[in-house]
């Protein structure tokens, strides 16, 4: 008697279970399909991805892989930075030459720039060579070996002797003119009227405003057509 009532009461309750789903199919089928999806995400979450997860349940292994991947990435500036340190140098080495023959005032800081430019220009002409301005052994050999020096410019007494002082922009503007077929100009430094009607034509070339004055738009307009630094 026992297990017959035991047996009574389970096909009870499969029958209320088989009752519960043929009024309800929808929720059942639903309830199925939401098991299934869980236990697919789990399985392939744990079991079958090769590749870290979205948001992984074990997050140890993947900010491992990150951090390493960081370090890595460091690597090509640092050595950009190393194959620069070269020229660097040897602009450096070029400008304390300069410097102890007189012809440049600022700092060996290895950046070209205008004062390095103009100095490396009055060297040549001072030592009468024709060479390349651009940073180069040759340059730096040909300036060490040379035994010419500049001459000190004679000093100002008053205002107007300042104002009519050589001017290293001067001079670099003077340089670009003539080198592009502006005139026969002398790089003296000193703002003349041959610069000034050299400018007027330049601008009228360049479409601007006939001014025969050294603005910084023309300086910038100069620089681009001659590809070097004017200040």
């Amino acid at each position: 008697m026992p297990r017959r009532s035991r047996r009574g009461s389970g096909f009870g309750s499969v029958g209320q279970i088989g009752a519960a789903i043929s009024e309800h199919p929808r929720e059942f089928v639903a309830i199925v399909m939401a098991t299934v999806a869980i236990f697919a995400i789990i399985v392939n979450a744990l079991f079958l991805q090769k590749g870290p997860h979205p948001a992984p349940i074990f997050a140890a292994k993947p900010l491992l892989q990150q951090r390493e991947a960081v370090v890595p990435s460091r690597l090509p500036a640092q050595a950009g930075a190393d194959a620069a340190q070269p020229r660097i140098q040897l602009i450096a080495g070029i400008q304390r030459e300069l410097t102890r023959k007189g012809f440049y005032d600022g700092p060996a800081d290895g950046i070209w720039g205008a004062k390095t430019d103009v100095a490396v220009r009055d060297f040549a002409q001072a030592a009468n060579v024709k060479i390349n301005p651009e940073a180069s052994d040759g340059l730096l050999r040909t300036i060490t070996t040379s035994s010419v020096k500049a001459t000190p410019p004679a000093p100002a007494t008053d205002a107007i002797g300042k104002l009519m002082a050589p001017s290293t922009r001067v001079t670099a503007v003077q340089r670009a003119l003539s080198d592009f077929g502006y005139g026969q100009i002398k790089p003296t430094g000193v703002f003349d009227p041959e610069t000034r009607a050299a400018l007027e034509k330049f601008e009228r070339d360049r479409r601007l405003p006939p001014t025969g004055q050294m603005s910084d738009r023309v300086v910038r307009e100069l620089a681009a057509m001659t590809g070097r630094p004017l200040e």
